[in-house]
């Protein structure tokens, strides 16, 4: 008869849980010192990290329904539109308006012009966002909606695509969109050039050189291949027909690493309200004056019931203007300070003898009809 095999752990100081450890005795001398010193931390680096915030000039201007316009400028309404700027400047800033010129090509998209004002100059770096609501690109679905092998260059084959990038997997004669899934298919195509109106000295309107450059991470830049596939096997997406409407060729392939507009796409956010880089002003500041953003209206948000913003902002060593982290930090520090407060009134008034066994449940007296 084999010997029976014994669950007993092995005798070791991790098994047997012997280890040296160290267990903090939490006394009124320990723990009313922890809450104010935090609360004395905690609330002036909110205060900081709340005045840093507000150091960042914003401008966000809602164009959602800039194609129901008649083609006269039409100011929007204050809940379209939000201006923060961190000084006061010579004039008020004027409320924005849109204008929307159809295209004479019927079928095209038509353009939006957005104009606004800057009462004060804006500090190099500025950045211009596209802001995107109600996009939930965090569903699960539309998460796993990609090929990682087709974006790094890999050959797949038709069953691949179905099985990663489905419901834009293959065209029904077979062909692989490239690059295929749900997030390539829906990605955000209005595009963006900025004027300045009547600059000083009489001048014509002259374009603010906002680059498109350097906007994605270099980690996703280096992720990411031309496929080595042969372009009749490939398609592209249903909804990039018109960037390639003769399909791909040798000559005219989607190459993703060249693309950083597409690869800030790819990188999708947490939350249906979200912003993407679009552009940065990098070589001087946004002076005082009337701008103008044209925008080609390619993509339709409408049909996912969202709204879409142009975003212009500064940077602070933060990022750019959220006063979330500052409120929270002086929230925690308000916090902490508070609980100190009523822990020492407590410890004052009620003061507790340490380690009183009487204290201990079993050394209780038992109440009338109780055993012990």
């Amino acid at each position: 008869m084999s010997e029976e095999k014994s669950r007993k752990p092995a005798n070791t100081a991790f098994k047997q849980q012997r280890l040296r450890a160290w267990q903090p005795l939490l006394t009124p001398k320990t723990v009313l010192p922890t809450l104010f010193v935090a609360g004395i931390l905690f609330a002036p680096l909110g205060g900081f990290f709340l005045s840093q915030s507000d150091t960042v000039n914003e401008i966000i201007i809602d164009y959602t329904n800039c194609f129901m316009n008649n083609g006269v400028p039409e100011p929007l309404d204050e809940s379209m539109y939000s201006y923060k700027f961190t000084a006061e400047g010579e004039q008020l800033p004027r409320v924005p308006s849109v204008k929307f010129t159809p295209n004479p090509v019927a079928g095209e998209p038509g353009n939006c012009t957005i104009r606004f004002t800057t009462p004060i100059e804006l500090k190099a770096p500025v950045f211009l966002y596209y802001k995107l609501t109600n996009f939930y690109q965090n569903h699960r679905k539309y998460v796993k909606s990609l090929s990682y092998n087709q974006l790094h260059g890999d050959v797949i084959t038709p069953q691949d695509a179905i099985g990663s990038c489905s419901p834009v997997a293959t065209t029904e004669d077979g062909k692989i969109y490239y690059p295929c899934g749900l997030i390539a298919n829906s990605m955000f195509n209005d595009t963006f050039t900025v004027a300045f109106v009547n600059p000083p000295g009489g001048q014509n309107n002259s374009t603010v050189n906002f680059d498109e450059t350097g906007i994605a991470w270099p980690a996703d830049k280096k992720r990411l291949r031309t496929t080595q596939m042969n372009p009749d096997q490939l398609a592209p997406p249903p909804n990039w027909v018109k960037k390639y409407p003769n399909g791909y060729t040798a000559d005219d392939m989607f190459h993703p690493q060249d693309d950083e507009h597409f690869q800030v796409w790819m990188r999708t956010s947490w939350y249906p309200t979200f912003r993407k880089l679009y552009s940065a002003l990098r070589d001087r500041p946004l002076a005082v004056g009337i701008y103008e953003v044209n925008v080609v209206l390619n993509y339709d948000i409408t049909q996912y019931g969202g709204s879409k913003s142009i975003v212009l902002t500064g940077t602070s060593f933060l990022g750019d203007r959220n006063p979330f982290m500052g409120l929270a930090w002086i929230v925690m520090g308000c916090v902490c300070t508070l609980l100190g407060v009523v822990f020492l009134g407590w410890h004052f008034f009620k003061p507790r003898k340490l380690g009183d066994h009487d204290r201990l449940s079993w050394q209780q007296s038992s109440g009338p009809g109780q055993s012990i």
